[in-house]
């Protein structure tokens, strides 16, 4: 076992970063002012699509008829109201007929046709007032909006006798491309503050409470120039701006809370700045690597798909997870060195510690007499114990009255994670029972999900392009720019398409058929769907189309198609990715634990712990509850990508706090054998500490949550949601109750498996000696910076040992004659009920003498 006198071996990178902990922050910064300058006015380079298959029937016959009929797929829509007019009275004929001219003459605007030249029923509103004019803008996504920007403002607004809004598909993305930018801006003033305000709140030191605060930003910056160079390269979604923001502080902040809170251990234990960073990066340096490791594998399996939006999300999340535990591996522990005892400076919380501590103690004195007594040398009779430093082998007392009260406060908290525990595994079989239950209950609602296709009421309803959408929706017959388009292809006559032709008008789900426009050997005809342009009767109406027969090739397009198609891909693709998910994540966990059952349970009860998230979303998203309280306007659908981006990310986020409280369970295990008792250790050391990460990553996607385009509104709440569940519900009670189920059988493996883990198997911790006979490690082999149980009843007049003291060159025997050999090897002060001979009372408060 090491012994503090005696340092353990460090790797060549731990002693890289200890020993020139300045040449690494020096170059952390100059990569993020490189990343700065990389990364600027990557939002501009980034389209708001990439919901289709580009490999789709669908999307070919899309592009094939910007070629061939570039009037056939507008994506420009002027919406001219003539007010109380008619659209046919001939000042609002002259008017309409000047802006139809003067848009056909801009530079990259082609296609273009009107009400008022083609006298189309499809483009007169039925009450007469409203018309429309149809374009197509030409170009990629980029060029397009350059080109939107230039003519709206020429067009928008007021032209005589009529007034003239903007929509159609190009106006819509680049509304909702602007928003999420000013929304994403938002969401990060409202993040930063108020997640510095909960680190205070946690590490109650202002300098600890920056750090995870600067890993996140460093996480950020480097991900929008990694974003930056593959535009350059393949489309990338705006939208994945809002999962960097969301990962890059919550991940950062999650490995920083661990990272930092493991050295404050080793500090309290006695250990200098440099030999702590060693013990913590080979401990919760290793869990940190191990789960950004899953988070990346949950993030990469949306590569799996083929729609741009979903890989952008996987370029983003993988980037952002990497870096922020590369940060939080080098330029952290780097910090940490350089801090020292320094990073509880600024203890913010001292000033109310203070304000209650006076009134307290003195009305304590009145009421029993008793007096304190400061320290804990004079408490006990115990000598500071001199502990040797690496780099000098000189000895330096430690100050057990600091030691102790930082202990102290950890052993409050720590004793309520471990009775929790306690009872949660006294009745495991109701709440592993009931948690499920309910959990599967609140998931009920996703089996009525609709699918469907992102659209204008992604955006605010005062969104002008959402308006004018709206407008066409209400009040127009059938739906202009939302029909279906078939594209014929190869020689035919005219007899062949007018039969074709009859054939698709007597389709049930057909309002209209319109066409075809011939151009050489191909031609396309325009077919109005009943209802929505994308409800269940026009989806089933592409099958039909595609189904039937005709003397030449037929491609279908059109919302409905498109929608189909990706419904499909998706399909095609999802048992893949979700075989990758599981089975990378049952062989990661493996190496962590060494058991077969444990990567199971994490796999189910992760996938468990969605439930009430995708049940939500289809309550309030799809149904439209809340829609009012929330702002935000429900297309009765939910669009088909995104419960496979919550699903990936919600899973990650999931497998990154059940690593976490894994590693601690499987370290405790190891040095005592007691199963329910490193169930109770891991809940105890780390709930507190997943909550508080939980309710700040809840924070940050709340934040993005605020978003006025729905989607992003929806990714925020719902992985807010699932995080918390996890966090609170999954991991505080059906994670102890069902290990306490499967008892010591959770860590069975066969021999070939238990050879291959002890080889190659990754682990937090050193091992430890078996356990003595009594059921209890020795003492001295508690790990650095684990706190005793040895804690007198208050006011018995006595006091344990420094809390949180680690190995020592001797190890006293307590004065209440409660020796180690009485624990099983829970620390923080877990009670009576953590083993035989534990010392009752969890050691709270100032211990005093009777006066």
């Amino acid at each position: 076992m090491t012994e503090v006198n005696d340092p353990p071996r460090v790797g060549g990178w731990t002693r890289f970063v200890t020993a020139r902990p300045r040449l690494a922050l020096l170059a952390g910064l100059v990569l993020t002012v490189l990343a700065v300058l990389a990364g600027s006015g990557v939002a501009d380079r980034m389209g708001s699509g990439g919901w289709e298959d580009p490999d789709a029937e669908s999307t070919y016959a899309t592009r094939a008829l910007e070629d061939a009929f570039p009037a056939s797929q507008p994506n420009l829509l002027l919406l001219v109201d003539a007010g109380d007019a008619s659209v046919d009275d001939p000042a609002v004929v002259a008017e309409a007929t000047r802006l139809t001219e003067r848009l056909a003459a801009e530079s990259g605007i082609t296609g273009v046709g009107s009400y008022w030249q083609t006298r189309s029923p499809a483009l007169r509103a039925e009450d007469g007032h409203e018309a429309l004019i149809a374009a197509r803008i030409t170009g990629d996504e980029t060029t397009a909006n350059e080109t939107l920007e230039r003519i709206a403002p020429v067009f928008r607004g007021e032209h005589g006798a009529v007034q003239v809004g903007i929509g159609g598909p190009v106006a819509v993305r680049h509304e909702m491309q602007t928003i999420i930018q000013e929304d994403l801006l938002r969401a990060e003033l409202i993040a930063l503050p108020v997640t510095l305000l909960l680190l205070v709140m946690v590490f109650g030191s202002a300098v600890a409470a920056l750090l995870p605060l600067g890993i996140g930003i460093v996480a950020i910056l480097g991900t929008n120039a990694v974003l930056r160079g593959l535009t350059e390269i393949t489309d990338v979604s705006v939208f994945a701006m809002n999962l960097t923001t969301a990962l890059g502080l919550g991940l950062a902040i999650d490995y920083a809370l661990f990272i930092v809170r493991r050295f404050r251990e080793e500090l309290s234990a006695g250990a200098d700045p440099r030999t702590a960073v060693g013990t913590t990066l080979r401990t919760a340096g290793r869990t940190v690597l191990f789960s950004a490791l899953t988070v990346a594998v949950s993030l990469a399996a949306m590569l799996l798909f083929p729609q741009y939006f979903l890989r952008s999300f996987a370029y983003a999340g993988i980037a952002v997870v990497l870096l922020a535990a590369a940060a939080a591996l080098i330029l952290l522990p780097a910090a940490l060195v350089l801090l020292g005892h320094r990073v509880d400076a600024l203890d913010l919380r001292r000033l109310f510690r203070r304000r209650r501590r006076a009134p307290e103690q003195s009305d304590a004195t009145e009421r029993t007499g008793e007096t304190e007594q400061p320290d804990a040398t004079e408490r006990t009779g115990a000598t500071k114990q001199p502990v040797a430093t690496e780099q000098t082998g000189r000895a330096r007392p430690v100050r057990p009255a600091k030691l102790g009260r930082a202990a102290g406060a950890g052993r409050e908290e720590g004793a309520a994670w471990g009775r929790a525990a306690t009872v949660v595994m006294r009745r495991a079989p109701f709440f592993a029972l009931g948690t499920t239950a309910v959990l599967v209950l609140l998931g009920l609602p996703f089996l009525g999900v609709k699918f469907g296709t992102a659209d204008d009421r992604q955006l605010p309803a005062d969104a002008e392009s959402h308006v004018v959408q709206q407008h066409i929706r209400d009040g127009f017959p059938g739906s202009p720019g939302g029909g279906l388009e078939v594209l014929a292809e190869g020689p035919a006559t005219e007899a062949e398409y007018a039969a074709y032709k009859k054939r698709v008008a007597a389709l049930p789900e057909v309002v209209r058929v319109d066409g075809p426009l011939v151009e050489g050997d191909a031609a396309y005809f325009t077919v109005l769907p009943k209802g929505e342009a994308v409800d269940d009767p026009a989806q089933a109406l592409v099958g039909d189309l595609r189904a039937l027969d005709a003397p030449f090739d037929t491609k279908v397009t059109g919302a409905a198609a498109v929608l189909v198609d990706s419904k499909d891909a998706i399909a095609e693709q999802l048992p893949a990715a979700a075989v990758f998910i599981v089975v990378v994540t049952l062989f990661l966990v493996f190496l962590l634990t060494g058991s077969v059952l444990i990567p199971v349970q994490a796999v189910v009860l992760n996938a468990l712990s969605l439930t009430a998230m995708f049940g939500a979303v289809v309550w309030v998203f799809q149904d439209g509850h809340l829609s009012g309280l929330l702002a935000f306007t429900t297309p009765g659908n939910i669009e088909t990508t995104l419960p496979v981006l919550m699903f990936c990310v919600a899973f990650g986020l999931s497998m990154d706090y059940g690593v976490f409280l894994l590693s601690r369970i499987k370290e405790e295990y190891d040095r005592t054998g007691d199963h329910e008792g490193a169930v109770r250790h891991g809940l105890q050391r780390t709930g507190g500490l997943i909550t508080a990460a939980a309710v700040i990553l809840a924070v940050v996607m709340v934040a993005i949550g605020t978003s006025r385009v729905t989607n992003t509104k929806m990714l925020g709440l719902g992985i807010a949601l699932a995080v918390l569940m996890d966090a609170m519900i999954v991991r505080s009670l059906l994670v102890p109750s069902v290990m306490r189920l499967t008892g010591r059988a959770t860590w069975w493996a066969p021999g070939p498996l238990r050879r291959f883990h002890t080889r190659f198997g990754l682990s937090e911790g050193e091992s430890a000696p078996p356990p003595t006979p009594g059921g209890a490690a020795p003492a001295a082999d508690a790990p650095a910076g684990a706190a005793t149980d040895g804690a007198a009843p208050p006011g018995a007049g006595a006091a344990s040992a420094p809390g949180g003291a680690g190995p020592a060159p001797t190890a006293p025997e307590p004065p209440d004659g409660s020796g180690a050999e009485g624990r099983t090897g829970t620390e923080d002060g877990g009670g009576a009920e953590h083993g035989t001979g534990a010392a009752t009372g969890a050691g709270r408060g100032t211990v005093k003498a009777r006066g």
